[in-house]
């Protein structure tokens, strides 16, 4: 009671002293000497995105209002008003106002526009001068426009621009608290206003903010340095010879592992086609089917040896074994689900090469030949001739050869990401075959497959001998591997098994499982594990990064439940969690190891899970750099997670310079110390909705509260924010300053950690980590969605070979 009491009037003692501050001249002289924050916010008030209205300006304003006003008699009516401006359906709240303020302001009272009421209100809307964009501003709050703003019009702002910025969590009650917080704070006399000017000051005062974050003057002067260097180094390289070398050169040294295995690879595949082309080519049933059967049996034997290889990228327990012996500097073991589609698509060449050379033209031509030349191939195809073509398909070579085909195809269709990601949307009933649970099934057809396919090699056309029948052969080891690792897989989950110690649901789509540590199950941060729930599915296993910490004595992973396994799995935990009631948020939990078990008995049993890995990831290799980056875009903020746990796990040690020097990590047979060589990261994580930042919260907190030393630097993007600098955010950037100045809790994300508005501008981190740390090797590691891998990718490759800083780009793939 004393410690919130004491809370309490500190945070009014704060809100006391800023309102001082606000009031004095000190802040009114700063305010005039820093026009150039003035020029700043020239960008800033735009009533529109960038990619909105302009560039194309009035002509584009006109084209539309004629398109919409084509049916009227030439009048643009209020609630098109957004549309014809090229506001998004989310804004006309926003632009209804604007529209009024606008009209307030050009003395028009009607509820629709003609082309020249609208050229006007285009005019104050293009102007770019900032008093103008603050008249209109203010003048969407002041509705009355007596210069003096009631707690009714802030409240109402709030709640406009929380609504057009997709933060549902900013409701009217939070819009009310808000709103008279930015009253006690400004109307010190109680009189129950406030003026424009004072509200002018508040937005003014938001910090000028690059990169996410704050930039000294002198890291700007850094950064200017560096571009113009690397303008006069790239100019020096104008010659177009000299540029393909360059680049020849850097993607070779980006890529030279998977280069290699690629070659290899190739090599491998044309030799065995060639090998088997000419061996058929000088055979005597040449003279019969000619080229057909030579090309039809050299991609046989390619298919041979690709279903073997196919199988030896999933196997994951041998993968994750493989990448920590000196293998893994040369092989890139990372890009395993990357091979697993080359080899795939190999197969789908392959095939296409042997079955149409059989179908279509190997049986045409035997069936056409006469008696005496189908003499030798009486060994093969029987005494009588075949003289139809029905007689050669309904053989068991081909019957086998076109089950098989059909099989693969459906496994190959399913697994595109059309149908695996529901990224196509089909009519019921055909709605059931998409989705991961189609993916996971179909592709278990693969047994079908293997078991024809052996049948397949034995009954080969043209081969009676059984050490030319090399189809077992091929498959022996992978298939063996293979059969271990699942043989592996499930008595290492029915082993151990593991109980449920936490639920949480969020609101929204996300939900956090809480299971016990097995005995003996070691990982690092960065790797993931599959998870199975019997009573959602008795066969699936779907892959979770984890995002506990080695220190932590649980594991613990986020699911985003956008699947059709997920969202059944969020079903059956719902029944046994607290019932929504208990929070206002709709926040739902079970928490089966602390106080509230003891009070709490579950209607339904507990549902079971098994668990199985850890498995090799990029990211657990965070602790080769200095310095590392750590991208997450959604609920691939997962892996990232269980890594800055892992960070602040070590700072709390007692002596945090040695942590972070000299900790033992692990010891080899001859005694040799790994040092943890990592000393700064910056954490990203990019995620549209509001609501996702629930469920890190109590991390993002703990780093503020333990990191004092600035090891780890996090930068919370909301990207249904607009931007700083439009208009429909300004309130809510006012709004975010003024609440984490006070109480240090942000508006946005409700952590302590301040989150900005927009995408990050990559090119502008990148530039910030390569000056900071000068000589460095940055590892960037990213997951999520596939859209900024691109760029974030080319940045590395860039800065790389421009600078003294290297950065090494790794992706997480499943």
């Amino acid at each position: 009671m004393r410690s919130a009491s004491a809370k309490m009037k500190q945070i009014s003692e704060r809100l006391m002293h800023l309102a001082s501050c606000y009031k004095t001249n000190v802040l009114e002289h700063r305010l005039d000497r820093a026009k150039s924050a003035s020029v700043f916010a020239l960008k800033g008030l735009r009533f529109m995105s960038k990619t909105e209205g302009s560039p194309a300006g009035w002509m584009a304003v006109k084209k539309r209002f004629a398109n919409l006003t084509a049916l009227t008699d030439g009048r643009l009516h209020r609630s098109q008003f957004h549309e014809c401006i090229g506001m998004r359906e989310d804004s006309k709240k926003f632009a209804l106002e604007l529209f009024d303020a606008l009209a307030r302001r050009t003395d028009i009272r009607k509820e629709s526009l003609n082309e020249n009421e609208l050229r006007a209100f285009w005019k104050e809307l293009s102007n770019e001068n900032f008093d103008s964009r603050l008249q209109t501003f203010f003048a969407m709050i002041d509705k009355d426009a007596d210069g003096r703003i009631k707690q009714e019009e802030i409240e109402e702002m709030i709640t406009l621009s929380a609504t057009t910025n997709k933060l549902l969590k900013i409701d009217k009650e939070q819009a009310k608290e808000y709103a008279l917080f930015i009253m006690e704070l400004l109307d010190t006399d109680n009189s129950g206003y406030i003026m424009v000017e004072d509200l002018k000051i508040l937005l003014l005062q938001s910090p000028r903010q690059m990169v996410g974050g704050d930039v000294s003057e002198d890291l700007s002067k850094v950064l200017t340095e560096m571009l113009n260097h690397n303008k006069l180094k790239r100019a020096k390289k104008r010659n177009p010879v000299s540029r393909l070398y360059q680049s020849n050169k850097y993607f070779f040294s980006d890529n030279w592992r998977r280069i290699w295995i690629f070659t290899l690879w190739l090599i491998i595949v044309f030799g065995l086609f060639t090998w088997r082309f000419i061996q058929y080519r000088n055979k005597a049933v040449y003279d019969i089917m000619g080229y057909c059967v030579c090309t039809a049996k050299g991609a046989g034997e390619t298919l041979k040896f690709n279903m073997a290889l196919i199988l030896l990228p999933v196997c994951r327990n041998t993968i994750t074994w493989l990448r920590k012996t000196k293998l893994g500097a040369v092989i890139p073991f990372d890009d395993n689900i990357n091979l697993h589609k080359v080899i795939a698509v190999g197969i789908t060449m392959g095939v296409a090469l042997h079955a149409v050379s059989h179908l279509a033209c190997d049986f045409p031509r035997l069936i056409h030949v006469s008696k005496d030349e189908y003499e030798p191939m009486k060994p093969f195809f029987g005494e009588d001739k075949p003289e139809n073509y029905w007689l050669l398909l309904k053989g068991i070579e081909a019957v086998s050869g076109i089950v098989m085909v059909v099989l693969m195809a459906i496994a190959y269709i399913f697994a595109t990401p059309w149908f695996r990601r529901s990224r196509i949307t089909l009519p019921w009933p055909f709605s059931r075959l998409i989705g991961f649970n189609t993916f996971w099934y179909s592709h278990h057809l693969f047994i079908i497959v293997y078991a024809l396919l052996i049948v397949h090699g034995i009954k080969l056309y043209l081969t009676k001998e059984w050490y030319s029948k090399t189809t077992w052969m091929y498959l022996a080891v992978p298939v063996a591997l293979y059969s271990c690792e699942r043989l592996t897989r499930a008595l290492r989950s029915s082993i151990n098994p593991v109980k449920i110690r936490k639920i949480v649901i969020y609101p929204g789509n996300v939900l956090t499982l809480h299971t016990s540590l097995p005995r003996g199950f070691r990982y690092k941060s960065g790797q993931y594990m599959f998870i199975k729930c019997s009573n959602v599915s008795p066969f699936e296993w779907h892959p979770f990064s984890i995002t506990s910490a080695p220190a932590e004595d649980y594991l613990s992973v986020h699911i985003q439940t956008v699947g059709d396994w997920s969202r059944k799995l969020k079903k059956v935990l719902s029944k046994v969690c607290h019932p929504p009631i208990r929070d206002p948020s709709g926040l739902r939990m079970a928490d089966f190891m602390h106080g509230t078990a003891g009070a709490y008995v579950p209607p339904f049993p507990v549902p079971e899970v098994q668990i199985d890995g850890p498995y090799g990831a990029p990211a657990q290799d965070y602790m080769k750099y200095e310095v590392v980056l750590l991208v997450g875009s959604g609920i691939g903020a997962t892996p990232m997670i269980s890594i800055i746990k892992d960070i602040v796990s070590k700072t709390k040690a007692e002596d945090i310079e040695a942590s972070y020097k000299t900790i033992r990590l692990e010891t080899t047979k001859k005694n040799k110390i790994k040092t943890f060589k990592t000393q700064k990261a910056y954490f990203y994580w990019i995620t549209r909705e509001q609501n996702s930042f629930d469920s890190f919260k109590e991390v993002m907190n703990e780093v503020v509260e333990i990191d004092a030393q600035n090891v780890i630097e996090i930068h919370n993007h909301c990207t249904s924010v607009y931007e700083r600098g439009d208009a429909r955010s300004a309130v809510i950037a006012m709004l975010q300053s003024l609440n984490h100045a006070v109480t240090g809790v942000d508006v946005v994300a409700g952590t302590h950690v301040k989150s900005h508005f927009g995408r990050p501008n990559w090119s502008e981190v990148y530039k910030t980590i390569a000056v900071k740390h000068r000589g460095s090797r940055v590892g960037v590691f990213y997951c999520g969605v596939p859209a900024p891998v691109d760029e974030l990718r080319q940045l590395a490759s860039d800065f790389t070979r421009e600078g003294t800083t290297k950065f090494d780009f790794h992706k997480e793939d499943f």
